[in-house]
């Protein structure tokens, strides 16, 4: 608890063995719980981020959005005022979560969204085709909608409420991008904060392959544009 407030974490998680126990350890400890959502791995993830005090849920649909979905319909009785994504690769910095939640506590905001581009990145730990699909999709949100972002990072904090009205749906690639487009849509108070980024542990899922990042790619420019019909909301 923060501020007489209740914090969550949500981790989705692949195969994240080598690193989830790591992730668990940096979070602050005025959260309340963390919540790790098993999207399918095949190795002992589960068992490490249980014994490392998580709960720990299973998702069975493979899909980034399907597991934090999990985590949210897990999360609905429990009477948590702030929720943050974070993901399970040791790629983002769990001890910097006082960052992006200060602005939610601190001055009311809704969403907030930590900037990998904006804040210290270790060479190598995002791939240039990361770089230039964020900035595609955020130059897009910014032309359609009005909204500044530099990123579409998964390292984020959100009011429950905002995210409750936001209805997310996406279970796959278009997550994170769907949330941003929902805020800027709904006119929510969202800001972004600079976030220190490293080399995630093992290979990624998705920019790290070619059909990854071409899926995701695909997916992210589709929801964006479906987004402009007046039916998405």
């Amino acid at each position: 608890m923060l501020n007489n407030k209740k914090l969550v974490v949500i981790i989705p998680v692949f195969n994240e063995e080598d690193s989830i126990a790591s992730v668990i350890k940096d979070i602050p400890g005025f959260i309340d719980e963390i919540v790790v959502v098993n999207n399918g791995s095949r190795d002992r993830t589960s068992e490490i981020a249980s014994n490392a005090g998580a709960t720990v849920l299973t998702e069975i649909d493979k899909g980034y959005g399907a597991a934090c979905l999990k985590g949210i319909d897990y999360i609905k009785n429990k009477n948590y005022e702030i929720v943050v994504f974070l993901d399970g690769d040791f790629s983002d910095h769990p001890c910097e979560m006082g960052l992006v939640i200060d602005p939610i506590i601190k001055d009311d905001y809704d969403l907030v969204i930590g900037s990998r581009l904006l804040g210290q990145r270790e060479k190598g730990a995002m791939l240039p085709q990361a770089i230039f699909g964020n900035w595609l999709s955020c130059f897009l949100i910014r032309l359609f909608w009005g909204y500044r972002f530099s990123d579409l990072g998964p390292f984020r904090a959100i009011t429950y409420c905002a995210l409750q009205k936001l209805d997310m749906k996406d279970r796959n690639f278009g997550w994170t991008v769907e949330m941003q487009i929902k805020a800027a849509k709904q006119k929510l108070r969202a800001i972004e904060v600079p976030v220190s980024y490293r080399k995630r542990i093992g290979i990624s899922k998705v920019t790290g392959t070619i059909s990854g990042t071409v899926k995701a790619s695909v997916k992210i420019l589709w929801l964006i544009f479906m987004s402009l019909n007046k039916s998405f909301k």
